[in-house]
């Protein structure tokens, strides 16, 4: 097991989930209850990453990102250097590649929720953030795990924007999935099979509990 790999794995989804479960419920709240022109747009995009291959993303993420594009000269600005081949870069990759597995679990998780309850919540004299702590949050707690679980688990065993992004360079880019390739490179089956059985238990593991607490809440309020 390439225990830094592992680690730098983790670190990467840890942060992705960090940043991205605000943003799955400001958005997915938004998606599930506003109709507005083009909204099949916005969520075709966000979508777009669960289609498109992952070296293609990599690839416009490579050029974006890159001292290249006015973009990327930005954020080399604020960074105070390159984003490419980098952790940082890595982090920003990821959150952009897991767009829809934070937001579409928590959006279904808040049009479950019956508008009445909200209205009812409104009419006892609740304010909308009080609804949303002590209402909304509660009642699309499953979506929001699912989304964690799922973001995580993503993240963990993503293989082609990551080397599109950053590379391979060890303790900074080098992750798990990574690893795996470079052991298969070198006929080193015995480390590959060990670690392609860890992302194998753990991506099944994570896909059971996200279906464990979505039978656990349909037999609770079913």
């Amino acid at each position: 097991m390439d225990w830094e790999a592992l680690l730098l794995s983790i670190k990467l989804s840890g942060l992705t989930v960090l940043f991205l479960l605000p943003v799955g419920i400001v958005t997915g709240r938004w998606l599930a209850y506003r109709k507005f022109f083009g909204k099949s747009m916005v969520q075709a995009l966000l979508a777009v990453p669960l289609v498109l291959p992952p070296t293609v993303l990599g690839y416009y993420l490579l050029v974006s990102l890159g001292g290249a594009s006015a973009l990327g000269q930005l954020l080399e600005r604020l960074f105070g250097h390159g984003l490419v081949f980098n952790f940082e870069g890595l982090v920003i990759a990821s959150i952009i590649f897991n767009l829809p597995f934070a937001i579409q679990p928590i959006q279904r998780a808040f049009e479950a929720i019956p508008r009445e309850i909200r209205e009812a919540a409104a009419c006892c004299g609740m304010t909308p953030a009080r609804v949303l702590w002590r209402i909304e949050l509660p009642l699309a707690w499953t979506g929001i795990v699912s989304a964690i679980t799922m973001t995580f688990a993503h993240t963990l065993g993503e293989f082609g924007v990551v080397l599109m992004v950053g590379g391979n360079i060890p303790g900074e880019t080098k992750t798990i999935a990574i690893a795996i390739y470079d052991r298969v490179q070198a006929f080193d089956n015995d480390a590959a099979a060990v670690m392609s059985a860890f992302l194998l238990v753990f991506s099944m593991t994570a896909i059971a509990f996200t279906y464990l607490i979505t039978d656990r809440n349909k037999h609770t309020y079913g």
